[in-house]
C-alpha cells in the first residue's frame, strides 16, 4: 500500500503544480503594473504607463505597454509571445552567458532582491529602439521616479523585428556598466564609451558576422555619410553610434576585447579607463596612438602597409572613406588658402591632386591646441609612404615635395585635434586649423621653359580674342569672360578659387538648378565649401553622365571636363 501511497501523492503534487504554474502563468498575463518612463523617449511625451506582464522566463520579466497591446489582435498577439519565447531562450543561451562573461555583471540580487531583469516594451518615439535609466537602480525613497528595478526598455516596433535580439543585448550592457562603474566606483562612466561597448555586443555575440542587414552594416553605412564626427562628443544621433563602432572594431581589433572589459571593470572612465587597461596588458601605446593609426587606416585599409594600417576583422577590410578633394591647376603657378576647424578626436582628410611642380603645404593652427598631423603620399606607381608633421616650429610646419604631378600622384593630409581627455560633457568647441599650398614649376625641368612660352602664347591670343569682342561692342573682364552674359564654364573649376568670373558664372548656374542643388544659392566668385558641395549635388544627380565614366560613384567638386560638358550643354538649352 505504501508504495501505492507514493504513486498519488507524486501524482497529486505534478497535478498540483501544473494547475500552480498554469495560474501563475495566467496571472502573469493579466497582471498590470505602473512604471516610469523617459518621457522625452515617450511617443507621447508620458512620464508614467501601465503595462500588462506577458511573460516570465528563467531571467526576465516581459512587460508591455497597457494600450499598445489591447489594440494589437489576437494573431499578433500570438506572434509576439513566440518572438519572446525565443528571444528567452537566446538570452539564457547567449546574450547573457557570454556578455557578462566579458564585463561582469548586472547588480544580482537587484535592488529588488529578484535575479530577473524587467524589460518593458513601450512606444518610443523617432529613431530610438531602446534605452537605459540609471533612476531605477535606486530606493525610491532617494529618487521617487524610479521604478526599483534592474530595468531596461525596448521600443514596442521590435517586437516583431529582427534586431529584437540586438537591442535588449545593448541594453544588458548598459545595465551592466551602471554596477560596475556608478555602484562599485561610483563613478560615472563617459558617455561615447558607454554606447561603444554597448554597440559592440552585437559583435561579440556573433550577429554581425553575416554583415548584410546587420548593426554594423547600418554603422558602416552612417559612416561613410558622415566620417568626421567626433567619437567623443556624444548628441545621439546616428553618426555618433557609427563613429564609436567603427573605432571599437578598430580597438578590439588590434587590442583584443579585453580593453573593454578591463577598462570597464576599473575606477577610470573614458579615455582613461582605455590607457589603464592598454598598459595593464602591456601594449606601448596609448589612445591617441591608436585613434592617429584609426584615421590612417580609414584612408588605406591595407596590410600589406602594416598590419596597424588594416581592419583585421573581414567585414570591415573593404571600408575607406572618401577624402575633401582639393584639385590643384596642372599648368602654371598657383596657391590654395583654407581655414577649417575640427573638433576633439573627429578624423579630417584633406587630398590633394593635379599640379605640376614643386608642392609646398604650409599647416598651421592657433591657441593652445594640440594637433596631431600625419600625411600620406601616393607616388604614381601606386606605393604609399606615411610620415607625420613633427611642429618643431611650434605650431607651423611645411611639407615639401618635388615633381608633383609628375612623380607623385596625391597627397593626403590628416589632421586631428587631440587635446581633451574627460569632461565631455556637452558640445565640444572646434578649433580652427589653416592649410596653404602653393605649386609651380620646377625650375631644373627642361620642359618649363617651353610651357612657360605657350602659356604666353594662350595670353597673347586671349587678348586677340577680348580686343575684337571691345571692336564688336562688347565688354570684356579680367579673367577673359564676356561681362553681359556666361555663355558656357569654358576653364577647370576648383575649391579655394577666389575673385573668379567664371566661378561667378558657375554659381550662379547652380543656383538656378534649385535649392536641392545649392539651397545657399550665394553668387561670390569665390569657390568655397558650400560651392564645392553644391557641385557634388550636382554631378551626383547627372552621375551616370558625369562620375560613372571616370569610374567615380559620389562627387568630387572638381569642375573638370565631363561636369563642365554637363553644364553647358544646360546652358545651351540641350
Amino acid at each position: 500500500m505504501f508504495p501505492s501511497k507514493i504513486k498519488i501523492l507524486r501524482f497529486i503534487f505534478i497535478a498540483g503544480f501544473i494547475l500552480f504554474a498554469f495560474a501563475k502563468v495566467a496571472n502573469a498575463q493579466f497582471e498590470i503594473s505602473d512604471f516610469f518612463v523617459d518621457n522625452t523617449l515617450d511617443i507621447s511625451g508620458r512620464s508614467k504607463i501601465a503595462a500588462v506582464s506577458v511573460k516570465t522566463s528563467l531571467n526576465l520579466y516581459f512587460y508591455i505597454e497597457k494600450p499598445w497591446w489591447d489594440a494589437q489582435y489576437d494573431l499578433k498577439k500570438d506572434e509576439i509571445l513566440k518572438n519572446l519565447d525565443e528571444l528567452s531562450v537566446e538570452f539564457q543561451n547567449n546574450i547573457y552567458p557570454n556578455l557578462t562573461n566579458i564585463f561582469g555583471s548586472e547588480r544580482k540580487p537587484g535592488i529588488d532582491n529578484d535575479n530577473r531583469i524587467t524589460v518593458l516594451f513601450h512606444s518610443v518615439k523617432g529613431n530610438e529602439v531602446g534605452y537605459f535609466r540609471t533612476d531605477d537602480g535606486y530606493e525610491k525613497l532617494q529618487i521617487p521616479t524610479s521604478n526599483a528595478r534592474e530595468m531596461v526598455y525596448i521600443s514596442t516596433d521590435l517586437l516583431t523585428n529582427s534586431r529584437l535580439k540586438v537591442a535588449l543585448a545593448h541594453e544588458l550592457v548598459h545595465l551592466i556598466t551602471f554596477n560596475q562603474k556608478d555602484i562599485n566606483f561610483r563613478a560615472d562612466e563617459d558617455v561615447w564609451l558607454n554606447e561603444a561597448r554597448a554597440d559592440f555586443s552585437s559583435t561579440i555575440l556573433g550577429y554581425d558576422d553575416h554583415v548584410n542587414l546587420s548593426n554594423l552594416q547600418s554603422r558602416i553605412r552612417d559612416f561613410t555619410e558622415s566620417s568626421s564626427d567626433s567619437i567623443t562628443e556624444w548628441r545621439g544621433t546616428k553618426y555618433d553610434y557609427a563613429s564609436v563602432s567603427l573605432f571599437t572594431h578598430y580597438l578590439v581589433d588590434h587590442y583584443g576585447v579585453k580593453i573593454l572589459s578591463e577598462s570597464l571593470r576599473s575606477r577610470y572612465v573614458g579615455i582613461e579607463s582605455i590607457n589603464y587597461a592598454l598598459d595593464k596588458y602591456g601594449y606601448k601605446e596609448k589612445f591617441p596612438e591608436i585613434f592617429t593609426d584609426w584615421t590612417i587606416t580609414l584612408i588605406l585599409n591595407d596590410c600589406s602597409l602594416g598590419q596597424k594600417y588594416c581592419y583585421l576583422n573581414k567585414n570591415l577590410s573593404s571600408v575607406k572613406i572618401v577624402p575633401n578633394i582639393n584639385f590643384l591647376p596642372i599648368s602654371g603657378s598657383a596657391s590654395l588658402s583654407v581655414i577649417n576647424t575640427v573638433k576633439n578626436w573627429a578624423g579630417n582628410w584633406q587630398k590633394f591632386i593635379g599640379g605640376n611642380g614643386d608642392i609646398k603645404l604650409e599647416f598651421s593652427f592657433y591657441g593652445d591646441s594640440k594637433f596631431v598631423v600625419p600625411y600620406v603620399i601616393e607616388s604614381k606607381d601606386g606605393k604609399y609612404s606615411i610620415k607625420y608633421l613633427t611642429f618643431e616650429n611650434d605650431k607651423k610646419d611645411i611639407i615639401n615635395i618635388p615633381d608633383f604631378g609628375t612623380y607623385y600622384k596625391s597627397l593626403i593630409i590628416i589632421p586631428s585635434l587631440q587635446g581633451k581627455f574627460s569632461d565631455f560633457i556637452g558640445p565640444d568647441v572646434a578649433q580652427p586649423f589653416n592649410y596653404s599650398v602653393n605649386v609651380g614649376p620646377n625650375p631644373d625641368d627642361p620642359n618649363q621653359l617651353l610651357i612657360q612660352q605657350l602659356l604666353e602664347q594662350i595670353e597673347y591670343l586671349k587678348k586677340q580674342i577680348a580686343d575684337l569682342i571691345v571692336k564688336q561692342g562688347g565688354t570684356i573682364n579680367q579673367d577673359g569672360v564676356s561681362s553681359g552674359s556666361c555663355p558656357q564654364i569654358s576653364n577647370n573649376l576648383y575649391f579655394g578659387m577666389t575673385a573668379n568670373s567664371q566661378v561667378t558664372c558657375l554659381q550662379q548656374f547652380l543656383k538656378n538648378q534649385g535649392a536641392d542643388i545649392y539651397p545657399e544659392g550665394l553668387v561670390t566668385g569665390y569657390f568655397g565649401n558650400l560651392t564645392r558641395l553644391a557641385v557634388k549635388r550636382f554631378q551626383e544627380k547627372y552621375a551616370s553622365e558625369i562620375l560613372t565614366p571616370l569610374g567615380l560613384s559620389s562627387g568630387t567638386g572638381y569642375v573638370g571636363l565631363r561636369t563642365r560638358a554637363k553644364i553647358n550643354l544646360i546652358i545651351s538649352g540641350g
